[in-house]
């Protein structure tokens, strides 16, 4: 398939600049194979089943957009930390009237970091203290380059799921971010299992595909870790027949990468670019909860293979004409998995 196939016109003003007032107060589109349900985020639990798995992403989004100036010239310069590479290290892309050279220094506030080098986009940076309290301390949090206002106090709140504990992503595994604490008893309570993953979202969950020919992609390579317990709780869902659900597609390429041809899924630490477009075959994930996606993005890619092109066509010219609201802030779906999403 090519880039074109994954194109479709959204309003400007569908894409959601601020979060609901609750966190569950969001839409759900039940996307079934022969129909479509609009319902309330808050009913999920009625769509589930005891012995159903939830898995998530319990990345925690850095404080990762650093505003500054280079040392000397006072030039200014804007950081986005992409990874963190040691305790005083990370890669960063960097924003400024001339490109910095190794050992321009870069001040942050306080904080002061040595450029040492270059990978394609990206600048390594060696900081003077841990780069996590440097971050914690003068920088802002990373909002989609869609939201057209700065991250403050309640964007700091409400960015970061309510499950969020592994520092290291530069954006939120946003279908996580409808859930809140009464959401999840209610679901344990209702015999619900809940499982969590790693995957640290990087600034390439952003970047634009620029080939038609969707086999030149390439993806950004981005860290997971699936725990010993996940991939337990995985095998005895299969076991006893009930469904693998992924909140987010971070959970789901985390899941399928970690299977690699492997359905008996088993504890690994490891980078992923596993771009999934229809035609995959997935082997573990039986429902997907998502959030609407960008036109072209890899992201909207991968749920096409999961649901089937034709159904994802439909589901989102449904929630167009709904006024269901987009992208990070915005509302949410429950896919189930087509049988053959190609040849729909």
């Amino acid at each position: 398939m090519r880039l074109s196939d994954f194109d479709f016109q959204l309003p400007a003003e569908l894409i959601a600049q601020h979060p609901m007032a609750a966190r569950t107060g969001s839409r759900l589109l039940h996307v079934r194979a022969d129909s479509l349900a609009d319902l309330a985020f808050r009913e999920l639990a009625g769509l589930l089943a005891p012995g159903d798995l939830l898995v998530m992403n319990d990345t925690r989004v850095l404080r990762a957009r650093l505003l500054g100036e280079k040392e000397g010239t006072g030039g200014a310069v804007e950081a986005l930390v992409e990874r963190i590479t040691g305790e005083r290290s990370a890669v960063a892309q960097l924003r400024a009237s001339k490109t910095a050279r190794p050992g321009v220094v870069l001040r942050f506030g306080s904080a002061r970091a040595t450029v040492t080098g270059r990978h394609d986009e990206f600048f390594l940076l060696e900081f003077d203290e841990p780069v996590l309290e440097a971050m914690e301390r003068e920088g802002r949090l990373p909002l989609p380059p869609y939201i057209g206002h700065a991250a403050g106090a309640d964007d700091d709140e409400r960015y970061q799921t309510v499950f969020a504990r592994e520092p290291g992503a530069v954006a939120a595994p946003t279908a996580g971010l409808h859930f809140d604490d009464a959401l999840l008893a209610q679901l344990r309570t209702a015999g619900v299992e809940t499982a969590f993953v790693t995957l640290h979202v990087g600034a390439g969950t952003f970047q634009p595909v620029r080939v038609e020919d969707l086999r030149e992609h390439r993806m950004h390579s981005e860290r997971y870790v699936l725990p010993e317990e996940t991939a337990l709780a995985v095998r005895a869902t299969r076991a006893r027949g009930g469904r693998v659900v992924a909140v987010g597609t971070t959970s789901l390429r985390t899941l399928e990468a970690a299977a690699a041809g492997d359905v008996h899924l088993r504890a690994t630490t490891g980078e992923t670019n596993l771009f999934i477009t229809p035609g995959y075959r997935f082997k573990v994930v039986d429902r997907l909860l998502t959030n609407f996606h960008l036109p072209r993005s890899t992201l909207l890619m991968l749920v096409s293979a999961f649901a089937g092109v034709q159904r994802i066509r439909h589901a989102y010219a449904h929630a167009i004409a709904q006024r269901y609201r987009f992208f990070s802030y915005g509302d949410a779906m429950l896919l189930e998995r087509c049988a053959d999403a190609l040849a729909e």
